[in-house]
């Protein structure tokens, strides 16, 4: 029978689902073992027996008579499958014979094996016992050994750590007890140089007032005064004295010497002896000459002959209050190198004398012109004849019109101005404005004060031309408002002061920090509409460094918190926040945040205490600090004299003050140069002895409203401070004309003396000493109600609340003050 390997499917299924080689292997091994006679017959009769049966139950030896069928297990299900090609299994006898060989063999092995173990004689079994029970003693010794490493690791570990706390604990001790012993030793001998400088201090002072009374005796008893041979105290405080001939100086140095020297005391210098003659003859010390402050005694015939003399030489003049002659003013025209020129407050000067000045100079760059009578005719030759000017202040002028404002456009105009002062012109228009905007478009620095009639409109008319205006300064200007704060953001602002300006807000500060953000001085006075949300808009500037808020009611705390939160808290140095709601929680926010702070002023802020002045301390740059009004005492000035540096002082009105908390404060304040304990009658003459011991560098002192001071303190003070400049004695009714004796030999450096209300001190004193200062107030009435005593220095029973009254009397010649915010 062919293989039906390359029959069809359709076939082979057939084949296997009829079991077609199962009934074949059956009958097959039925005729192979019984062998019939018939064959034929014996295949009809098992193919029936086969059909009873059922193929189902087919099985090859079926067709087997029983007795015959072999003893043997088959292999396979049917071998006619290979013979019909109907196995899908690649099992051959090949195969078969592996597979029985490998069998055999892998259990053969596993018998022998386990055969062999059996029947191996144990002879090495104490060896590998011995081999295993000293592994488990070196594994077990090892355990027990790192357990008690593992134990002595961590108590070796815990001794080395206490051995180390006990040495850093004696470390500290040690350092402890050396920094103890050198602090002891420090403090003893801080303590010893203390006293030791305080009792040279005493000493120095005992004998320089035992020389001063001496001075004084010889003046009253009309002889020559010897100085006395000095002690060997005397000599070890003070030191030899060499004498020095100033003209054996360089002459670089000579001239700096003599610049600090006014025109009176260079003329009286030049009649000392030739060699000082020919010192003052030198050039360059008459490039500025300043006629004013000798208008009272200087002649027009040797302001001519001056004049005529330095004529080449001379590029400043002064003339501030002098009454010329049209000829003394017609020989300025000398002057042809003249660059600066200030005829202000000259009742004489006329558009006459002006025309014969602009002729002569054309190079002047400063003029000065203010409180005049010129009129429209000067306005006319400053455009001709001074093409350089630079700076020009035509303030409380008020002849001129806005026809001479339109003058200045005339030739080459003013076209290079840069400052330009218009205070108290209240008869400029708009109109006026305009014209000056048309003609000075380079105007930088404006000044316009005392001008009612100033308005927005005025503003911004000026501005619409003028977009370098780097500063303003608007005071007395109460129509001005945030329109006009508005119009001058397109300048480039740095300066800019308003005072006693009710209509500005706080949303003229609204957008300050990107239209301003160079500006570094802001003066906003009196202004009762600015509140804390404008230090909240200031907060962001990075280069403001003046900020004076003085009498603004509106701020507090929170207000100055938030303003020193912003970059600008590090760049400030001068801060004015008096008449402000602040405490204690300010001070400490200043001292945090502000590490260039010079200047500080907290006049009239009730709600600060001693424990402020702690944290005003820690504000090391501090150099001037004002506290008058506030409610510090004299354990806050004993604090306040641990700041070294400290120069100025204000403590006017401080009513818990006494005598103690100045001196302690004096002690530790030598360099100080400005107090102000004004108006705090419990103080005494103690004060002044404390000045005149420690404090010999005062160049300004008031003590005005304080009546027990007397003669004899003023007599140590006029001993001591030979630098003092400017002295108010107001209200101290126990002075007489001796003081001013004192004064007068040993105050000869004063400049400005204030004493009103001094019933004992004659007029005739007064007199005298008016040729002798710059400016004087004097009166002898009885001291004011407000002053709270009466002219006995007696308390006053009963309350008064009257204004202080301008009675006084003033003898002597003008001084004009000089700060900062009065050159903005």
């Amino acid at each position: 029978m062919a293989s039906l390997r390359s029959a069809s499917p359709k076939l082979r299924n057939y084949f296997g689902e009829n079991y077609i080689p199962q009934v074949c292997e059956a009958l097959l091994c039925g005729l192979l073992v019984t062998c019939p006679p018939d064959p034929l017959r014996y295949l009809e009769e098992r193919i029936i027996t086969i059909m009873k049966n059922g193929l189902e139950s087919l099985l090859w030896d079926m067709c087997i008579d029983p007795s015959m069928k072999p003893k043997i297990r088959r292999l396979s299900e049917t071998y006619l499958d290979q013979l019909f090609g109907l196995d899908d299994q690649l099992m051959t006898p090949e195969l078969m014979i592996k597979a029985c060989t490998f069998y055999t063999g892998h259990l053969v092995k596993t018998h022998f094996c386990t055969w062999k173990d059996i029947a191996k004689p144990r002879i090495y079994e104490n060896h590998f016992l011995a081999e295993k029970m000293e592994r488990a003693m070196k594994y077990h010794n090892f355990r027990l050994q790192k357990y008690v490493f593992r134990h002595w690791h961590s108590y070796v570990k815990g001794q080395i750590e206490k051995i180390k706390d006990i040495l850093l604990r004696i470390k500290q001790i040690y350092y402890s007890t050396r920094l103890i012993t050198i602090l002891t030793k420090w403090r003893e001998k801080a303590r010893y140089k203390y006293k030791k400088r305080e009792d040279e201090l005493l000493l120095k002072h005992e004998v320089q007032l035992k020389k001063w009374r001496n001075k004084i005796k010889f003046n009253r008893s009309g002889k020559q005064s010897i100085p006395p041979e000095p002690d060997l105290s005397e000599v070890s405080l003070v030191g030899e004295i060499h004498e020095c001939d100033i003209s054996l100086l360089p002459e670089r140095a000579v001239l700096q010497i003599f610049f600090y020297l006014s025109l009176r005391d260079v003329v009286i210098c030049g009649q000392v002896c030739h060699s000082w003659m020919l010192m003052i003859q030198t050039s360059s010390l008459w490039n500025g000459i300043d006629f004013s402050s000798v208008k009272d005694m200087i002649t027009d015939k040797y302001i001519v002959s001056t004049l005529q003399r330095w004529r080449l030489n001379v590029l400043r003049l002064n003339f501030h209050g002098c009454l010329l002659r049209l000829k003394t003013l017609k020989s300025v025209s000398f002057c042809k190198n003249l660059q600066e020129l200030n005829v202000s407050d000259c009742p004489t000067l006329t558009d006459e004398s002006m025309r014969y000045i602009s002729e002569g100079c054309p190079g002047v760059l400063y003029l000065n012109l203010s409180n005049t009578t010129i009129t429209n005719r000067t306005m006319r030759l400053l455009p001709r004849h001074f093409h350089n000017l630079q700076n020009l202040s035509l303030a409380y002028c008020r002849k001129f019109t806005d026809k001479g404002l339109q003058y200045l456009n005339l030739g080459n105009g003013c076209h290079k101005l840069i400052y330009l002062d218009l205070s108290g012109c209240t008869q400029i228009s708009v109109q006026g404005f305009r014209s000056i905007a048309n003609s000075c478009t380079g105007i930088m620095h404006l000044t316009i004060n005392d001008m009612p009639t100033l308005t927005d409109s005025c503003v911004k008319a000026l501005v619409e031309k003028c977009p370098r205006i780097a500063s303003v300064v608007f005071i007395g200007a109460p129509h001005i408002s945030d329109c006009a704060f508005k119009a001058l953001s397109t300048c480039n602002l740095r300066k800019i002061r308003f005072e006693g300006n009710n209509r500005i807000t706080d949303a003229c500060f609204k957008f300050i920090d990107k239209c301003y953000p160079n500006i570094s001085h802001i003066y906003m006075v009196d202004c009762k509409g600015i509140t804390d949300a404008s230090l909240k808009s200031l907060s962001p500037l990075k280069k403001l460094t003046v900020l004076n808020l003085a009498n603004c009611v509106r701020i507090g705390d929170m207000g100055l918190k938030q303003f020193l939160d912003g970059p600008v808290s590090t760049k400030i140095k001068e801060l004015n926040l008096s008449n402000c709601i602040l405490s204690d929680v300010s001070i400490v926010k200043l001292s945090e945040r502000c590490p260039n702070l010079n200047y500080l002023s907290l006049r009239n802020c009730e709600y600060l205490t001693d424990l402020g002045i702690t944290y005003i301390v820690n504000i090391y740059s501090l150099v001037s600090v004002d506290l008058s009004g506030t409610d510090i005492s004299n354990e806050g000035l004993t604090i306040l004299s641990r700041h070294k540096k400290l120069k100025e002082l204000c403590l006017s009105e401080c009513y818990k003050i006494t005598n103690f908390g100045i001196q302690a404060f004096c002690k530790g304040s030598l360099i100080l140069e400005y107090l102000d304990v004004s108006y705090c009658p419990q103080l005494s003459d103690e004060i002044i002895k404390a000045v005149a011991i420690y404090c010999i560098n005062l160049t300004y002192l008031s003590i005005a409203g304080c009546p027990k001071i007397t003669d004899s303190a003023m007599e140590l003070l006029s001993a001591k401070c030979h630098y003092l400049h400017v002295l108010d004695i107001s209200g101290c009714i126990l002075l007489t004309d001796q003081m001013l004796e004192h004064l007068q030999i040993g105050c000869r450096q004063l400049r400005i003396l204030k004493m009103q209300y001094c019933r004992l001190i004659s007029k005739e004193a007064a007199k005298k000493m008016s040729s002798v200062v710059q400016q004087q107030e004097y009166s002898s009435d009885d001291p004011p109600l407000w002053f709270g005593y009466d002219y006995k220095g007696e308390p006053l029973t009963e309350q008064h609340d009257t204004m202080p009254r301008k009675d006084s009397e003033s003898t002597g010649k003008d001084f004009t003050y000089s700060s900062e915010e009065e050159a903005v």
